[in-house]
């Protein structure tokens, strides 16, 4: 019968990655917001990465944001048509986020 060493480092914790739907980065989850296709048909945002139904991830930089809204990429990742209401939230939400963040460039 074999014993196994037990060696005294632990081994490192897995840390899970997504990618941005901008930008196509992929970092850690910790590091982009959540933006989830609820199943009422609307798009909400996911500050604990935990509702229920289809995500899609944006960095925390604004040209990610920007770029997100153009054309019909977040719509195509959620695969649900985003009302005219819900744009105007989302826009909302990442022009409050980025006014209390302080710029880093």
């Amino acid at each position: 019968m074999r014993t196994r060493q037990r060696n005294s480092e632990h081994p490192a914790r897995h840390i899970p990655q997504r990618t941005c739907l901008a930008c196509r980065e992929v970092k850690a989850k910790q590091e982009l917001i959540r933006l989830v296709h609820i199943p009422d048909g609307g798009v909400e945002i996911d500050t604990n990465g935990k509702k229920a139904g289809r995500g899609a991830y944006l960095c925390r930089a604004r040209e990610c944001w920007e770029n997100g809204f153009k054309g019909n990429r977040l719509e195509r990742t959620l695969r649900t048509a985003l009302t005219p209401d819900n744009r105007e939230q989302l826009i909302k939400f990442s022009k409050d986020f980025f006014k209390e963040q302080p710029s880093d460039k």
